[in-house]
């Protein structure tokens, strides 16, 4: 690592708002790698120099210039604030207007909080390479801890309030955390005895909220609130502003391979592993995301993803060195500002995808018989004109390793120009008459961003439709995550589109390793600079996944698309394909293997199944767990069994598994794999009962370890 020593600095002496634990006699002391008290011949001591790790361009400290930073020359992710100001300073950075109190900043204030942070940090003690635990929600105040802890050259690691507190206690033991940094009071209340007695914190921030609503009884951990710390370090920043003493402080420069973050996965399988992921890692996520989200200056950006996701978080670092505006959202308030902030860009998962969709199915289906048959009907024509658009742009996906002869590739080529010609009237009356007042609706201007999952194609193919623009992308916590995204110039429906830059992939036989061509299924493997440095603590799992070579196994199974020079594929080669995970595979007694989510995903299309698992390990046949959309289905009785009296009595069980099993089979009649028994179940499977992640992907195993009595008498 770099080092250099700077001018101007002092030690801070004892003063009411420093921290007592942090006082020795009248001089704050601070222990780091060996520099230590030197004495002369007289025994006067020379006061000793405290070594700080930071970011240089944050901080000012690297060497004065006239050229504006560029962004190959950032060290740590920190670093991005210098750029940032330098370009967009006093445009609106953030907007969080659901917190007390609300809270909007400039690119210029943003970095002085920042600043203001790191030096409180370093007052109340945090020191480069530790690991400070920080546990809140998406909020500005979350943006402001999470790049204080990294400038300081300590670890964050980071985790959601709706997680058990068995969970993060577990995550903050295993990561060595010294400090904790939560959400608020309420949060606060609810792990503190779990911690206090089994983790013991140096200390605590509190990022929302009052001390006054802590419950403190027979507990000695120093707490400080986030205004707090704010004014530790305003006072030190202005202390050090004023001194003309020199040599006070070493600087010590963050390396682009330190460790900037532990990201804990979500777990749907077995515990969490902590992934450790490099400054240099978020830097490559930064550096080229723009190639798939061309962001501007002034765009607004809604925020409603947990931040300290690996999806959302990069995608934010990345949308702030644009010069966008975020607003802080979350599910609750989803749908209204939407339509009140008109987000030129939505980054989310396909869930809240899904969810559009449903509402507008919805909607649709409560209008006048005139209505949703004209809405119906020109939804459908739009379909089938952009899949004729589809197929003569060349953008349709092919397992074919040949290319089809010229004369049929014309002869196709004519007959999709030709049926969307015809279409291309009503289309446009679609557009005029439906399409418009739904995007409206909808809110999103320029395109929706997808990732954390799998888009269901069927919710594709709407958007497209109706003009939405809708760039599924993949990654995983381990690959920081973005690896490849569709662009809007090539946004192939069902790909993930091409890889990111500097990064290969490649497809292998699940039992032999062996290299496939393009169009074989296999497991999807990744290499370059967004793979990990490795599981915490973890070295075993860290080289069952990253061979000598530095290829990682994603665990998903997937296909490249060959290149093709006419037909309908010509204008797709070299796109990622995935077909689910390889550990999802459900192997029968009859040693078929079978991709749950095709089915999941046929299924999710009726609106009279809310969610769905289909389970069928080492059985004769496939089964389901099924949560149905009771509203729906009381609905659809009404209609089917007493059309006439408005009132059904409560349906019986029998009835309930009967009406959604006859969904169940009409909509997945074309997948490979029919569904035999159905367990229904009245409990959704929700974040809070530990049946999904925190980042809403249902956990399979635990969702099948909670029904197990019930899956063993369905069997029977």
């Amino acid at each position: 690592m770099a080092s250099t020593s700077l001018g101007a600095s002092i030690l801070v002496s004892h003063c009411s708002s420093v921290p007592e634990f942090q006082v020795s006699g009248m001089r704050l002391v601070f222990g780091y790698k060996g520099f230590g008290r030197r004495t002369s011949r007289r025994g006067f001591r020379i006061q000793e120099k405290e070594l700080r790790r930071c970011s240089p361009f944050l901080e000012r400290l690297s060497s004065p210039r006239e050229a504006a930073l560029s962004s190959n020359e950032w060290k740590a992710v920190p670093d991005i604030w210098r750029s940032s100001v330098e370009k967009y300073g006093d445009r609106v950075a953030v907007v969080d207007p659901y917190h007390d109190p609300p809270s909007s900043f400039t690119y210029r204030q943003l970095e002085q909080e920042i600043l203001d942070f790191v030096e409180g940090l370093r007052v109340v003690g945090v020191k480069a390479d530790e690991k400070i635990a920080l546990f809140a929600d998406n909020s500005c105040r979350w943006l402001v801890a999470d790049q204080g802890i990294m400038a300081t050259g300590a670890v964050n690691v980071v985790r959601g309030s709706r997680s058990s507190v068995e969970e993060l206690l577990q995550i903050y033991c295993h990561s060595e955390s010294v400090a904790l940094v939560v959400d608020n009071p309420e949060f606060f209340n609810r792990i503190a005895e779990s911690f206090s007695y089994k983790a013991a914190p140096k200390f605590v921030i509190l990022l929302w909220g009052e001390k006054s609503s802590l419950v403190t009884e027979g507990r000695h951990t120093p707490v400080y609130s986030y205004n707090e710390i704010k004014k530790f370090g305003q006072e030190r920043r202005a202390k050090v502003a004023r001194s003309n003493d020199a040599g006070k402080y070493e600087y010590e420069f963050i390396d682009p391979d330190d460790i900037a973050t532990i990201m804990y996965t979500s777990g749907t399988t077995g515990n969490p592993k902590g992934v450790m992921l490099t400054h240099q890692n978020l830097l490559h996520q930064i550096r080229n995301l723009s190639d798939f989200v061309p962001a501007e200056a002034g765009e607004r950006f809604l925020s409603m993803l947990p931040s300290w996701h690996a999806y959302e978080r990069a995608c934010e670092y990345f949308i702030f060195t644009c010069g966008v505006e975020q607003k802080y959202t979350s599910i609750r308030f989803l749908k209204d500002d939407l339509k009140r902030y008109q987000p030129h860009y939505l980054i989310s998962v396909p869930l809240v995808y899904e969810t559009l969709y449903s509402g507008i199915q919805k909607q649709i289906s409560t209008s006048s018989p005139v209505r949703k048959f004209l809405a119906l009907t020109l939804i459908k024509v739009s379909l089938a004109y952009t899949e004729m658009k589809r197929i003569y742009e060349g953008l349709c996906l092919t397992k074919n390793q040949k290319p089809p002869l010229y004369i049929v590739s014309l002869l196709d080529w004519l007959w999709a120009r030709v049926v969307a010609f015809v279409l291309w009237p009503l289309h446009m009356l679609a557009e005029k008459l439906v399409h418009k007042k739904i995007r409206s609706s909808i809110g999103i201007t320029k395109a929706g961003v997808s990732g954390g999952g799998s888009l269901p194609m069927h919710v594709d193919k709407f958007f497209e439709a109706i003009g939405v623009n809708v760039q599924n992308g993949y990654g995983l916590t381990e690959t920081s995550p973005v690896v490849s995204a569709r662009r809007l110039r090539c946004n192939v429906l069902g790909s993930v589109g091409h890889p990111i830059k500097d990064t290969e992939f490649k497809i292998v036989d699940h039992e032999t390793g062996t290299v496939l061509p393009p169009g074989s299924k296999g497991i999807v493997k990744v290499r370059g600079p967004p793979v990990m440095k490795g599981y915490y603590k973890n070295p075993l799992a860290t080289k069952q996944v990253i061979d000598d070579d530095g290829w990682f196994n994603t665990g998903d199974m997937g296909w490249i698309t060959p290149q093709h020079s006419t037909g309908r594929s010509r204008s797709c080669g070299g796109l990622i394909v995935l077909e689910g995970r390889a550990k999802d595979t459900i192997v029968l007694s009859t040693g078929e293997n079978v991709e749950p989510l095709e089915i999941e995903e046929a299924a999710m299309r009726s609106n009279l199944i809310q969610q769905i698992v289909v389970i069928g390990q080492d059985q004769r046949r496939l089964g389901a767990i099924i949560i149905p959309n009771k509203e729906a289905v009381e609905g659809a009785a009404k209609q089917k069994i007493s059309p006439v009296d408005p009132e059904v009595n409560e349906l019986s069980k029998e009835t309930i598994t009967s009406m959604v099993y006859e969904e169940l089979r009409k909509w997945t009649s074309q997948c490979s794999f029919q569904v035999g028994p159905v367990l229904i179940v009245d409990e959704p499977f929700t974040i809070d009962n530990g049946l999904m992640t925190p980042t809403m992907k249902i956990r399979r195993d635990k969702v099948v370890d909670q029904y197990k009595d019930e899956i063993e008498r369905l069997y029977k």
